[in-house]
């Protein structure tokens, strides 16, 4: 697989859903790939890159913004509040906003910095007690809270359980976001971004299918 051709499927499967391939944006995720995969992507004109943890991102992607104009980095991994005011000052985009503590952490470093980076609440679809995220039944009063703390909340993400059909859990965060007024969804990976797609998502996140598999556990 490759760039191109991950492109070429977003393409389809937004034709297919009615939808503009402008609607969706494709997060190349990048973490524990050695710098000259990411480069590779980067001098392909790819500029939306993922990343998990804050502390890998902190050793990437200062050089190559040195290097290549308009990245685009998100994070998608579960954010720590000590971690917090280097996420921000890293990221232009925090897809892991899970637990009022962090979004009082965010908010009050907004008010000292003067911004903050866009911000997407992850909800736990599933409702597994090892997974980051609010509960859908607890998702309305979370966005709420955090609109009131002026945070910018675009959207809302999610993980489906590995063993579970996606579509039921992409359904599920489309209409949460439907009720809030929210427009973002973070949603789908490389083996269902096309079901994300025909369902709504703004945002699928590929790592392996564009850089190949991962050569660290992580």
């Amino acid at each position: 697989m490759s760039l191109a051709e991950i492109t070429d499927r977003i393409h389809k499967a937004c034709a297919a859903a009615g939808r503009d391939a402008e609607s969706v944006q494709l997060i190349a995720v990048s973490k524990v790939q050695p710098n000259e995969r990411v480069e590779a992507v980067l001098k392909e004109g790819h500029r939306i890159f993922g990343e998990n943890r804050v502390q890998e991102a902190a050793g990437k992607w200062p050089d190559f913004r040195t290097a290549y104009d308009g990245i685009d980095l998100h994070l998608i991994g579960p954010l720590q509040t000590n971690k917090a005011r280097q996420a921000m000052e890293l990221a232009q985009s925090i897809h892991t906003l899970d637990r009022p503590k962090l979004a009082k952490t965010l908010a009050r470093l907004a008010q000292e910095t003067g911004s903050c980076p866009d911000l997407y609440i992850q909800v736990n679809t599933g409702e597994e007690g090892q997974k980051a995220g609010v509960l859908p039944a607890q998702a309305d009063a979370f966005v709420k809270e955090a609109r009131a703390m002026d945070l910018p909340v675009k959207g809302l993400m999610c993980i489906p359980p590995v063993d579970e059909e996606p579509s039921l859990h992409f359904a599920l965060l489309a209409k949460v976001a439907e009720r809030n007024g929210l427009t973002g969804l973070s949603m789908g990976m490389s083996g269902d971004f096309e079901r994300a797609i025909a369902l709504g998502a703004t945002h699928v996140r590929v790592g392996s299918a564009i850089f190949g598999e991962r050569t660290t556990a992580g």
